[in-house]
C-alpha cells in the first residue's frame, strides 16, 4: 500500500461486502520469513486496496508457530474468524485469541503471535496519513 495524503471521496462511494471470509480461497502458502519457527506457513488475500485512503482490508492465515510482529506506520483491527492463539504485547500481558475475538494493534505496537492452531483473520490495515508501509513488509 503506497502512502498518500487522504482525499475525501467524491462521487458515488461503494460499500464493500467481503462475503464468507471463514471460507474464502486464499493466495498461495509461502514460508513466513521472519517465524521462530521453522516451516510456519502463511497465505493472505487482500480483498481491498484503496491506496488513496490508506485503506486495506483482507483474511491472512497462518499454521501453529510463532513470529514477531510490530505495526510500524499503520493500525490494523482484526477478527479471528477461526483457530486459537496467544497474543504477546511487548511490556504487557499475553492476550488469549480464539474464534470470535476482535483485537487492535495501533501504531508502535509490537509484539509476538504464537499460533496454538491454524488460525483465521479478517484484517482491516489502516495507514497512518502521515507513513509509509513498504511493499512486501510483513504486516500480520
Amino acid at each position: 500500500m503506497n502512502a498518500a495524503a487522504f482525499t475525501p471521496p467524491t462521487g458515488a462511494v461503494r460499500a464493500m461486502h467481503l462475503a464468507s471470509p471463514s471460507t474464502l480461497e486464499l493466495g498461495p502458502w509461502a514460508i513466513r520469513s521472519n517465524a521462530t519457527t521453522p516451516g510456519l506457513q502463511e497465505a493472505e488475500r487482500e480483498a481491498y486496496v484503496d491506496d488513496a485512503n490508506g485503506l486495506e482490508v483482507g483474511v491472512w492465515e497462518g499454521t501453529p508457530g510463532e513470529f514477531p510482529a510490530r505495526r510500524d506506520g499503520y493500525s490494523e483491527i482484526c477478527q479471528i474468524l477461526g483457530g486459537r492463539a496467544t497474543l504477546h504485547p511487548d511490556g504487557a500481558e499475553p492476550i488469549e485469541l480464539s474464534a470470535g475475538d476482535p483485537i487492535i494493534m495501533p501504531t508502535g505496537w509490537t509484539g509476538r503471535w504464537e499460533l496454538h492452531e491454524p488460525l483465521r483473520k479478517l484484517y482491516v490495515i489502516v495507514l497512518d496519513h502521515d507513513a509509509t508501509v513498504p511493499d512486501g513488509s510483513e504486516r500480520s
